[in-house]
């Protein structure tokens, strides 16, 4: 399940991203969007979790959490 990470703090790491689902279930991908001309973050990702049941859990318990200061908004990408 492909899921849509909103409202990252600009200095979120991918790998802090990876880290916080990680602790969910299995990762299969992590992608922080970056801006093409400063190479910095835009504030969102997409994580991709092979378990449908693992990605539930992770929304479950990550959407509206504190990470780095930011509430965070996960949700199935469309």
């Amino acid at each position: 399940m492909k899921l849509l990470v909103r409202n990252l703090s600009r200095s979120t790491s991918e790998e802090e991203i990876r880290n916080l689902f990680s602790a969910h279930g299995d990762v299969d991908s992590c992608d922080l969007v970056l801006d093409q001309t400063t190479g910095k973050s835009k504030g969102f990702a997409f994580v991709e979790m092979p378990n449908d049941d693992q990605a539930q859990k992770a929304i479950s318990n990550l959407h509206e959490a504190m990470v780095d200061k930011s509430r965070i908004r996960v949700k199935i990408s469309q």
